[in-house]
């Protein structure tokens, strides 16, 4: 086991999915404690707006810089590895959240696939572009950290009864099986580097949102969605910034896997222990249900 993070302070860490949610809690916070970052996202407007917050928190001092990227995408991927490394006149990584994530996909039967491959592009794929850039640069750290995202859909993969989530937990199960087998691995190939597996629960975000308009949904579908997505956000029994603080704290702490959230850690439990009953709802205790989701509105 590595010894914990002592500080973040002085650090350079990189962030996809900064724009919003969860990953600009993390620049956020990262930038606050002192840490370097280089954030990332696909909507220019919105990881500005991070910068901004960010810089606006952090001591006088801390580089913050915003790139644009689609994660699904490796050339965006590795261009914005040489933004960053560019912008801190750095030589290595010590920190890299590959975080960002969007929602789609829900049925392989009836969905297009279009709306599924795109989902799990940027779901797997951008966790997967991220280590192949980030890594060697990990590597070259005296202790470098890789943080990834994965979701409680990563070892439950369903949003309840009538709602499959197949692209997405499809997605989120290859990130925690690559992210364990990188244990063993890093721990024989570069033993001072360590992998961190990230399973959030129902967080406050604006996924739903986010990830409409990622599957290029007109304004009069995203106004729609608005008020689905305002129920989803203020239902959740975490915030961005208290899931952020979650995961910084299980950073720093040395853990290996942080579930976020009591429902993500009760659910955990009862799949490992009960697993030919998980997809039985009837038979889930009711304390240990997690919150499903709810339907959006038709049309």
């Amino acid at each position: 086991m590595l010894s914990a993070v002592d500080s973040f302070e002085g650090k350079l860490a990189v962030v996809t999915g900064g724009g919003s949610g969860i990953g600009r809690e993390l620049v956020v916070q990262l930038a606050a404690a002192g840490c370097r970052v280089a954030a990332c996202d696909i909507n220019m407007k919105t990881i500005g707006e991070t910068v901004e917050l960010a810089r606006g928190g952090a001591p006088a001092g801390t580089a913050v810089t915003g790139h644009a990227c689609d994660v699904a995408d490796e050339a965006a991927v590795l261009r914005f590895r040489d933004e960053a490394l560019e912008a801190h006149a750095a030589g290595h990584v010590d920190l890299a959240f590959a975080n960002a994530g969007i929602g789609g996909g829900g049925s392989f039967i009836r969905e297009p696939r279009e709306t599924w491959e795109r989902t799990f592009a940027v779901d797997w794929w951008g966790v997967y572009h991220t280590a192949r850039a980030f890594l060697p640069l990990l590597i070259k750290s005296p202790e470098g950290v890789l943080v990834n995202t994965s979701s409680i859909n990563g070892f439950w993969a369903t949003h309840g009864p009538g709602m499959p989530h197949t692209a997405y937990s499809t997605a989120k199960f290859a990130v925690k099986g690559f992210s364990e087998a990188l244990v063993e691995d890093l721990r024989s190939h570069a033993p001072h580097v360590r992998v961190v597996l990230v399973m959030p629960g129902h967080v406050g975000t604006n996924i739903i949102v986010n990830s409409a308009r990622a599957h290029g949904a007109s304004d009069a579908e995203l106004r729609v969605l608005e008020r689905f997505n305002t129920g989803f956000r203020d239902s959740a029994p975490l915030s961005a910034a208290d899931a952020a603080a979650i995961i910084l704290d299980g950073v720093r702490s040395g853990a290996w896997r942080v579930l976020v959230g009591e429902g993500a850690r009760r659910l955990d439990e009862f799949v490992r222990a009960n697993p030919e009953r998980a997809y039985d709802y009837a038979e889930m205790p009711e304390a240990l249900a997690p919150k499903t989701m709810p339907r959006p509105p038709a049309g």
